[in-house]
């Protein structure tokens, strides 16, 4: 979930304004509709290991995602599509290790999952006995639908995703916003069929705000948000472009920093070297001398 870059700042903070309190309360599948009907928004961050999901944790947020964005933050490739189970299966055990009362979504990625409905529910079995994690989230509206009814008919909880879906980024000609003019009823299709086939919730990414507004409102399932507008149900961001990392990092157009954990991270290594370099660290009483 990485559209259109650009530099991006805070929304005027402190990088402590708000300290969450960890719930004692585990964040289920039905609580998507319980939350939706009382008007209650819920975050959702990516999260790729078992420390930041502590972290996470620690500060209330009650739904994670183990995005195909690892692709792009954690492996270094350059679109999702490079990205395999073998490697984000690794990923999603610490996070749910790290995060006992969250709800862990965890991403199919490109090719596991297309070719037949089969190959979608081995695939989301194998990720959910593997890890578990307690929803699968898949990309793509009506052409997608099969799918989820199979993974729904095998008990594997689905959470869809719509508007601009980054497994299709060459399809649809880069990042774009979605749902614009005729596109719109596209959307507003592809939004009611995942609904229709058994999602639990569906993701609406890079679409505009009065589009995801009316979506929100007609669909009997959550929406969460990310370019999409503040009327969804819930938001989700890619945590490295919510705290900036790295700091010199591209960030998307519609993201914010709520932290400056990149400058941070490096502001510390170059103490610690310099430290080292002038032979001031370890200090005596840590030499374990005398």
């Amino acid at each position: 979930m990485r559209g259109r870059f650009r530099e991006a700042r805070g929304p005027g903070r402190g990088p402590v304004a708000h300290l969450g309190i960890m719930s004692t309360r585990k964040f289920r599948l039905n609580d998507f509709a319980a939350r939706k009907a009382e008007g209650r928004p819920w975050a959702m961050l990516t999260c790729y290991d078992y420390s930041t999901a502590r972290a996470f944790h620690n500060a209330g947020v009650e739904v994670l995602l183990v995005g195909d964005s690892a692709a792009n933050v954690i492996y270094g490739y350059d679109t999702t599509t490079e990205v395999s189970l073998d490697e984000l299966i690794p990923l999603a055990r610490g996070v749910v290790r790290g995060a006992p009362n969250a709800l862990v979504v965890a991403d199919l990625p490109f090719g596991v999952y297309e070719a037949s409905d089969e190959q979608a529910v081995l695939s989301a079995a194998r990720m959910m006995r593997e890890t578990g994690a307690h929803m699968i989230k898949i990309e793509g509206g009506e052409r997608i639908t099969p799918r989820i009814r199979a993974l729904v008919n095998a008990g594997i909880p689905v959470m869809a995703h719509i508007g601009f879906t980054p497994q299709s980024v060459n399809a649809l000609s880069g990042f774009k916003v979605q749902g614009r003019g005729e596109g719109a009823e596209q959307l507003r299709r592809d939004a009611r069929a995942v609904a229709e086939a058994g999602a639990a919730a569906v993701v609406l990414e890079m679409v505009p705000a009065d589009l995801a507004t009316e979506i929100t409102a007609e669909l009997p399932i959550a929406t969460c948000g990310i370019g999409a507008g503040v009327n969804c149900d819930g938001q989700v961001l890619v945590w490295h472009d919510a705290f900036a990392l790295p700091s010199d990092g591209r960030r998307p157009s519609f993201s914010a920093v709520f932290g400056e954990v990149g400058e941070l991270i490096e502001s510390g290594a170059a103490e610690y070297r310099r430290q080292v370099e002038d032979r001031e660290f370890p200090p005596t009483d840590k030499d374990f001398s005398g």
